[in-house]
């Protein structure tokens, strides 16, 4: 009997896991007509989906193009600006893009920026830690990467809560959300905001250079890497929100877990030197990115059916994350559970190039937050997690705390 696999039920949502578990061992690939693609849940099959050139990131431009005529015209600006970001491209154009943007993401930048990291963490908690409790999104896990990463580009601090805005509507749309329906207008609107923001900065940039990330991508344009204006408005928008949501995320749902199951918790407190692996452990035991999207080049053979040219997959990492054939008792949740590379941040040409920064903000985070906090206490039975079926997190986190 074919698995009953229905994404945007609350329950589903809620916890993914049961039926994911279900299509990984009965269906490992489900033609879902919820979704109108095929969905692969096992570790093998995801790997597979990302490396194989068969199968295409340039998902947006035939998602437009099916578009009804009067809806397209409402999400011109949309269209463009996404349509350019690096991780909807294949080569050649990915490639070239992919190393201009590299320079920004060197192991010797993400270490430079560590003692910011430091900083904002500590100017954060130093905000809430007298108040006995916060709501860990809005008053942690969001402002820290997004500050960082607004930071890097040159972006000014005050536009914090207006990014905070623009990206949550623009998430609605690249997440792919599943049950709000007015999802593309509040992205078109939220693209138009940013666009307009990065076009003051851009130009600001160019009259006065900076030291920042932004003024860097100037630099190589005008160097002959021929980065177009549309393209460097496209990807800052990309470069801040794909710079804070995932860390965001990955920090939100490992202090989730750490409350859940308080003996890890005691362990990682007192052992803070398990930081590396207990963020390895966060990504892949409910990791910040619930699937990646690809699109057939070809006809494509797998678990005797056929993949038809054209179709939509959908490569459920967190189910591959929890594939016992990759994974020792998977359902377990272990923060010193011995390094091995999950899937979360993709593989091959399109590996997530802030993978290294969003580990080093969740290895200084965490810790320090078990360091200044004790008492941690989930205030609240009614969490609600985001409907995407791309970004996994929880829209809201409140707790309780005392000062340690």
């Amino acid at each position: 009997m074919p698995v009953a696999y229905e994404p945007r039920s609350p329950e589903t949502i809620a916890d993914p896991f049961p039926v994911l578990a279900r299509l990984r061992e009965e269906e490992p690939l489900h033609w879902s007509r919820s979704l109108g693609g095929w969905v692969v849940t096992r570790y093998a099959d995801c790997q597979f989906v990302t490396l194989d050139k068969r199968f295409s990131a340039d998902r947006m431009r035939p998602f437009f193009a099916h578009l009804p005529p009067e809806r397209r015209a409402r999400v011109k600006e949309l269209e463009w600006s996404v349509g350019l970001w690096a991780v909807f491209q294949d080569p050649p154009e990915h490639t070239r893009l992919r190393r201009l943007l590299n320079r920004g993401f060197t192991s010797r930048a993400i270490e430079r920026v560590r003692p910011r990291i430091v900083g904002i963490v500590d100017d954060l908690l130093d905000g809430i830690i007298g108040r006995g409790e916060m709501d860990v999104i809005r008053d942690f896990a969001y402002p820290l990467p997004a500050s960082v990463v607004m930071e890097m580009l040159g972006v000014p601090r005050g536009e914090l809560d207006n990014f905070k805005t623009w990206s949550d509507d623009l998430a609605l749309f690249v997440g792919g959300a599943l049950i709000t329906p007015e999802k593309y207008d509040r992205a078109e609107a939220a693209t138009v905001a940013m666009s307009e923001c990065f076009r003051g900065i851009i130009a600001e940039r160019r009259a006065a250079p900076r030291d920042d990330m932004i003024s860097e991508l100037i630099a190589a344009e005008e160097a002959g890497s021929m980065l177009s204006e549309e393209e460097l408005i496209a990807t800052c928008i990309l470069l801040l929100f794909a710079g804070h949501e995932t860390t965001a995320n990955l920090i939100g749902n490992g202090l989730y877990y750490l409350m859940r199951f308080p003996g890890e918790q005691a362990r990682l407190r007192a052992e803070p030197s398990l930081a590396a692996s207990a963020v390895e452990e966060f990504l892949r035991y409910d990791g910040p990115s619930g699937a990646l999207v690809r699109v057939a080049h070809d006809d494509v053979p797998l678990h005797g059916a056929t993949i038809r040219k054209g179709d939509r997959v959908f490569a459920m990492l967190n189910a591959a994350n929890r594939d016992p054939r990759a994974f020792d008792d998977p359902d377990r949740f272990d923060v010193g559970r011995p390094v091995k590379r999950n899937v979360t941040f993709g593989h091959g040409i399109h590996f997530c190039l802030g993978a290294p920064l969003a580990r080093l903000e969740g290895q200084i985070a965490i810790p320090r937050v078990l360091e200044r906090l004790t008492d941690l206490t989930i205030a609240g039975d009614n969490l609600a997690w985001s409907d995407s079926m791309i970004l996994r997190g929880l829209t809201s986190l409140p707790i309780r705390f005392r000062a340690a």
